[in-house]
This record gives structure tokens, C-alpha cells and sequence, in this order.
């Protein structure tokens, strides 16, 4: 049976989608995720989810940031993005940073159908020419360096990009202010960076525009 995580912060959107793919899919089980810290949870769970359906803009994530973590600490999991921005920009972006595929929230049902079958199938699916718009190379850096964090390291980076302090990334986290500290100093050298607002800085990159 194929498991879907569907992760949005929007539950009537969530609801639509999981109503479209449990007609178009059944038997399936279906996930839902809130925030990126939910989409952890359940990535954790056996057994694998079959395909991760991810919105750009979430709760915890912070551009492409958080495909960019999800690719590299759970590599071999198909992630696709469902999103209301689908410029050639945005789509050519998102399958540099490693999403199988790019769903626009515009979709019919017929469509979305179609692309996730495709999907499931092994195949790309780009629903327009994106590659007449590369990637800065700035950006492939920063992605490149976002890749060499742990787990922990990246969800303490996501902290710090919302602009929360080490004692509320470490209440969240259920770790100690002290072990946040550590991170925060780990994450700063892997970027080269000298203090926090250098380092929002060189991940605004990551921003969605």
C-alpha cells in the first residue's frame, strides 16, 4: 500500500489533496504535516513514505532550505513540491536542489493525478521549461554547505533563521541551551560565518522570492 506524507501548513488545502489522491491511489495512506519538525516525525516512523509532497512556505521552512535537508538526510525518499509559486525561476530551482518534481497548487485533479503517477513511476515532472533559468552559483554553494549538517545541526539552523533564541530552539528541540550553543558554533564554522546575522545573510539565498 503506498504511504503519502503530505506536508502543508493550510489543513482545507491538506484535506483537498488527500481527498484527490486516497480516490486516484486507493488502498493508500495518507500523512499530514503541519511544519518541518511534523514532516521529522513522521519520516522517522516506519514504514517509508513512498513519496513526500512539500510546500515552500511552511512553519520551519525557510525557502528551499528545508528540501535542501530533507534530500540530504533522507536521500533516497522522492520529495515533490506543491506550491503556489510556479515561475520557471522557482520550478528551475527546486529540481536543482533535488525535488523529483514540481506541482503547482493550480492544478486540477486530473493533472495533479497525473504528475504524482508519473512521480511513482520514477519519472521527472517539470510542468514547464525551466532550463532556460539556472541556478545562481552562490545559491549552489550555500546549498552545498547546508548539506554537510547533521540532523540536529540543521533543525537549530532553522531556529536561528526564525529568528528564535538558543532557549526557545532548545525548549522546542527538548535539548539543553548548552547543546544549542554547540550547534549554533558548528553550524557557523561549516559556513565560514562570524555571528548570526552573517549567517541569515548567506541562507537568504535560499529565500523564495
Amino acid at each position: 500500500m503506498l504511504r503519502f506524507l503530505l506536508a502543508d501548513d493550510h489543513p482545507m488545502f491538506r484535506d483537498a489533496l488527500s481527498t484527490i489522491m486516497a480516490r486516484a491511489f486507493a488502498p493508500c495512506e495518507m500523512i499530514e504535516a503541519a511544519d518541518v519538525d511534523q514532516v521529522y516525525r513522521a519520516l522517522n516512523q516506519p514504514p517509508e513514505i513512498d513519496l513526500l509532497l512539500l510546500d515552500l512556505a511552511m512553519p520551519g521552512a525557510r525557502g528551499f532550505s528545508a528540501l535542501i535537508g530533507l534530500r540530504a538526510q533522507f536521500p533516497t525518499l522522492p520529495i515533490a513540491i506543491v506550491s503556489g509559486r510556479a515561475d520557471a525561476l522557482t520550478v528551475a530551482r527546486a529540481l536543482a536542489h533535488g525535488a523529483v518534481g514540481f506541482v503547482p497548487k493550480s492544478a486540477n485533479a486530473e493533472t495533479l493525478t497525473s504528475a504524482i503517477k508519473r512521480l511513482l513511476a520514477g519519472d521527472i515532472y517539470d510542468p514547464i521549461n525551466h532550463g532556460a533559468h539556472p541556478v545562481e552559483p552562490s545559491e549552489t554553494a550555500i546549498a552545498s554547505q547546508l548539506r554537510t549538517l547533521t540532523p540536529a545541526q540543521f533543525r537549530v539552523l532553522l531556529g536561528v533563521c526564525d529568528g528564535k533564541l538558543n532557549k526557545q530552539i532548545a525548549h522546542e528541540l527538548s535539548i539543553t541551551e548548552a547543546t544549542v550553543k554547540a550547534h549554533v558554533t558548528a553550524v557557523l564554522r561549516k559556513f565560514g560565518a562570524h555571528h548570526r546575522t552573517q549567517l541569515l545573510a548567506m541562507t537568504q539565498a535560499l529565500a523564495v522570492e
